[in-house]
């Protein structure tokens, strides 16, 4: 009789136990790092005194921030660019991206058909084919924009402009002139500006065929 007492609350107990919400460590397990899953769960509750910023691995859990890793570079945005936009109103990081140099020091016959794609679809409506700042949006001051757009070749200011600024404009924009650094990624933007330049010195070039171009602001050295 007391032994079937004892059977019964030792399984009473089990099933109180068994049914409680106290949590309870697994035990001692084979090869956590199979066992369990290492996957990032975006919906655990973590334990604000057991995970920081600081501590990444903690047993089989992984601190998990969804921020990417400090000085890492995300796959296709290479080419980084070392200048902020500026506050309204400043012109600190605009008049310093003229020392930035281009990470391209020449475009080969296929990057060259590409950037000129490019321009044309994401410059040219505005710049114009011919980069003489006559665009469809222009057309001889009969389109849409009542202002003429830049002339890129033919304007002493804008052939002389230093590659980091004009990168600095396409990125941020300038003016009248939106940003474009949703539409094109930093190797495009670099790609264009190349093809620009190159277009610029061979206008020179043709205009001046004794003289040789300036090298600072074109490309790389």
């Amino acid at each position: 009789m007391k032994i079937r007492l004892i059977i019964i609350c030792i399984a009473a107990g089990s099933l109180i136990a068994g049914c409680s919400g106290v949590d309870r460590s697994p035990g001692w397990v084979y090869m956590p790092d199979m066992f369990y899953s290492r996957a990032y769960e975006t919906y655990a509750q973590l334990d604000s005194n057991q995970f920081t910023s600081d501590v990444h691995e903690l047993g089989h859990k992984i601190f998990y921030n969804h921020m990417p890793v400090a000085g890492t570079i995300a796959r296709g945005e290479d080419m980084p660019f070392p200048l902020a936009k500026d506050a309204p109103g400043d012109t600190t990081n605009y008049i310093a991206s003229k020392a930035v140099q281009s990470p391209i020091v020449k475009l080969d016959s296929a990057q060259s058909l590409e950037a000129e794609r490019l321009y044309l679809i994401y410059c040219g409506i505005c710049h114009g084919p011919k980069m003489d700042g006559n665009g469809p949006l222009y057309k001889d001051g009969n389109g849409p924009f009542a202002a003429k757009p830049a002339t890129l070749v033919g304007d002493v200011k804008y052939e002389e402009m230093p590659v980091g600024q004009m990168f600095y404009s396409v990125t941020y924009g300038k003016n009248l002139m939106g940003s474009y650094e949703s539409q094109l990624t930093r190797q495009q933007r670099w790609e264009i500006i190349a093809y620009i330049k190159s277009k610029q010195m061979a206008d020179f070039a043709k205009k001046n065929p004794s003289a040789a171009p300036a090298e600072s602001s074109t490309t790389k050295k």
